[in-house]
């Protein structure tokens, strides 16, 4: 009998949303859910995201599509936007994680991750790093191009249908 891998991937929800929303497309959560386990053998996908309280019905959908949210507190800022930085939290858990996973798979194009997805690779526990868009994202992560997935051809496949 063989054993069925038991990965976790790590999701920078902001990187990930603007990274593709810039290329004129939207990701379908649901979708992106199915191929992380089908794919990559995910079996939990944890997102970690700003916590705004009218965007309620987002979480709850997330959550029903099969993600583990991790909240960010946010900030109201002057000009009227909201920052809520991840950074922390999503290697923070990746850490506590560590024990519980074969490998993890990384989202972002963000090179504060840098650090993380390096010590993964050295340890052997890195699945892959998912940049959402080849034509931005840090070029510290040049150095590992074997272990990325770009996102930038999947819109057939993960992008809303509806969605212009």
């Amino acid at each position: 009998m063989t054993k069925t891998e038991n990965n976790y991937a790590f999701i920078d929800s902001q990187n990930l949303n603007l990274s593709i929303r810039e290329q004129g497309w939207v990701l379908d959560f649901r979708r992106f859910r199915i191929y992380l386990k089908e794919k990559y053998s995910i079996t939990k996908a944890f997102i970690f995201i700003g916590y705004v309280p009218q965007n309620q019905d987002l979480y709850t959908n997330l959550q029903k599509d099969g993600y583990i949210l991790i909240f960010k507190p946010t900030l109201n800022l002057p000009n009227g936007g909201v920052k809520g930085n991840v950074d922390a939290e999503l290697v923070l858990h990746s850490m506590i994680e560590y024990p519980n996973y074969d490998k993890a798979l990384i989202v972002t194009g963000d090179g504060d991750f840098y650090c993380l997805v390096d010590y993964l690779l050295k340890k052997d526990k890195l699945h892959k790093l998912m940049v959402p868009n080849k034509n931005r994202f840090s070029s510290l992560f040049r150095k590992i191009m074997p272990h990325i997935i770009f996102m930038n051809n999947m819109q057939g496949m993960l992008g809303y249908k509806n969605a212009k």
